[in-house]
């Protein structure tokens, strides 16, 4: 089986999966401030309830972002943790890629949203392709929530991990060409990391621990005295 791990959104989650791609359990964790220092505890909690031994796990999933520094880190560590331990593989998943692959039926492109700061969110282009799965249309970019529908001139479906804010704007500036996937699909599932890390595994494509980092896309908030300008 393969435990999956998500703590690129503010609301992370943890999951186990059997080979065959189906769900043994899953976590969602709420986005209280600090969350993220009960992810080991739950992770625990996971394999207990679930009857699970840490030897049983034979790879493990890790989003590797865009989305939270600190999540981002955490995950990463974790996941490298266990797998140093356990002598087992690590495979990372783009969580955009992770988050469009929630919606699996549509014919239209797909935009997974995640949220960035100052009313921005990170987004990509996806589209299902009935011989090669989930492709890629573009790279990851970062644009003002309020004037994103305004970049696609195609019928486009819209995911993200906060429907309040990203999807009540959509709502309001939405044209005949915006979809909104429901409010309940809006949370990136650790589920999704799993699924498209066992088809990696599967093809025996798996990532080197030591290269393994998180895809920030943009430079963190918090900088040190030095980096500040007219400090020496």
């Amino acid at each position: 089986m393969i435990l999956a791990l998500n703590t690129s959104t503010r609301q992370c989650s943890i999951a186990l999966l059997r080979m065959d791609r189906t769900v043994i359990a899953e976590n969602l964790m709420s986005e209280g401030k600090g969350h993220f220092g009960g992810l080991m505890p739950a992770v625990d909690i996971l394999l207990t309830g679930s009857g699970v031994k840490p030897k049983d796990i034979k790879c493990v999933a890790v989003a590797t972002g865009p989305g939270s520094f600190t999540g981002l880190r955490v995950g990463l560590s974790l996941a490298k943790g266990f797998c140093q331990a356990l002598h087992i593989p690590v495979i990372g998943i783009s969580s955009l890629r992770a988050l469009a692959f929630q919606l699996p039926f549509t014919p239209h492109p797909i935009a997974p949203l995640l949220s960035s700061r100052k009313g921005e969110v990170f987004t990509a282009l996806f589209l299902w392709n009935r011989e090669n799965g989930l492709q890629r249309k573009g790279k990851d970019n970062c644009f003002k929530l309020d004037i994103l529908p305004s970049l696609f001139s195609q019928t486009t479906v819209f995911i993200g991990n906060d429907f309040l804010n990203q999807g009540n704007l959509l709502k309001e500036s939405a044209g005949s060409h915006v979809i909104i996937a429901p409010p309940q699909c809006w949370q990136l599932n650790a589920s999704s990391v799993g699924a498209l890390a066992l088809a990696r595994l599967d093809a025996g494509d798996i990532d080197d621990p030591g290269a393994l980092i998180p895809r920030y896309y943009r430079p963190p908030d918090i900088r040190s005295k030095l980096s500040l300008p007219g400090s020496r």
